[in-house]
């Protein structure tokens, strides 16, 4: 195989017991946390995700069928709702600050491959999304973006660069529709 091909330092090196606690996480989930969909459990979800590190608040809803890669790189603010199956795919940190919705089958991905460098080495950018924030249904954030507060993220967009706040926008990439404005 030429050197072109050599992918070897493709993966990140995370570390033994980020490993470890990833194999936890995911036969806790599977046993207390998946299971207890209904909302009258929602404190107790966000009580798992606390014990694995993530800073939740308990007046935020995170659904059952979410999918999150690492709860200690999460963190939700108050009146925030990650909603059904969404993927938090926190390799990186991914930070939702208050009154945030992300709606169902959206993707938060907080990680990506360098494909400058021959090794296509992984790399963690966070992703950060200030208050006020809603992300429609199946709607992409890419890795290293902020959202600024008030901005709209329409559905099915894919979104790889920062939203200016009080932004709507849409398509892939995602481009600026309007200017968010709220009515009295």
């Amino acid at each position: 195989m030429s050197d072109l091909h050599n992918m070897t330092d493709t993966r990140h090196k995370f570390s033994l017991s980020n490993k470890i606690g990833r194999i936890i996480w995911a036969i806790i989930c599977f046993i207390l946390f998946k299971p207890f969909s209904i909302r009258i459990f929602r404190k107790w979800r966000i009580f798992i995700l606390r014990m694995f590190g993530a800073k939740v608040s308990w007046k935020s809803t995170i659904h059952s069928s979410v999918r999150i890669w690492a709860p200690w790189n999460l963190e939700v603010g108050d009146y925030s709702c990650i909603g059904q199956r969404v993927n938090c795919y926190n390799q990186g940190r991914i930070t939702l600050k208050n009154n945030v919705t992300i709606s169902q089958d959206s993707s938060l991905c907080a990680s990506s491959h360098d494909y400058t460098k021959k090794s296509h080495a992984l790399f963690l950018a966070p992703i950060i999304i200030n208050d006020s924030v809603w992300v429609a249904a199946e709607a992409f954030v890419g890795p290293g973006v902020t959202l600024g507060s008030g901005a709209l993220v329409g559905a099915r967009a894919a979104v790889f660069k920062n939203v200016e706040p009080w932004s709507v926008v849409g398509g892939n990439p995602a481009k600026l529709i309007k200017k968010r404005e709220i009515k009295a």
